[in-house]
């Protein structure tokens, strides 16, 4: 759990130092791309998604970690292959109770 969180924080302060890139005085804030701006918050909220949607999940502690390094080495690029390969659904949790046999 502490790795995770670790990535997670090292993730936050990789795209604070991203956002803050500086900007020419006249210029389109758009051509950043997933620089800075919207674009690379809204990235980053969906990475905190995926992460803490990989931690909840019932893999494999080894999994949990490849699935978290992907994302965070690959912003984008790893929210697409998780969002069309991790098989999701058979990892969600179980909500919480059991029923009790009787």
């Amino acid at each position: 759990m502490y790795q995770i969180s670790f990535l997670l924080a090292l993730q936050v302060a990789f795209a604070s130092m991203v956002a803050a890139a500086p900007l020419q005085a006249q210029s389109n804030s758009w051509q950043y791309g997933t620089g800075g701006g919207i674009i690379g918050f809204i990235v980053l909220i969906l990475d905190i998604i995926v992460i803490l949607e990989v931690i909840q999940s019932t893999r494999p502690v080894s999994h949990k970690l490849l699935w978290s390094l992907l994302v965070f080495l690959f912003p984008i690029g790893g929210i697409i292959i998780y969002w069309l390969f991790s098989n999701r659904d058979s990892h969600k949790p179980s909500g919480g109770y059991e029923p009790i046999s009787s």
